[in-house]
């Protein structure tokens, strides 16, 4: 088995900062977020990396678990 906690962490976590970039675009091409504008562009430019950095850690720890 690959799937560590660790990995289902980061894999979590990706999950999570993607489903708050999808929404923040939404919110933003609405023209009204909830939150206001700058902190749900706040939200938006710390989530798009933050997906990539958690999906690349968790395949980085699943494969550290192959051998």
């Amino acid at each position: 088995m690959y799937l560590t906690p660790k990995s289902g962490l980061f894999l979590g976590g990706s999950c999570i900062t993607a489903i708050a970039a999808v929404g923040s675009i939404f919110e933003l091409s609405y023209g009204q977020p909830d939150l206001g504008v700058p902190a749900t562009a706040i939200i938006l430019g710390l989530s798009i990396p933050l997906t990539g950095l958690f999906f690349i850690a968790a395949v980085r720890d699943a494969r550290a678990n192959i051998k």
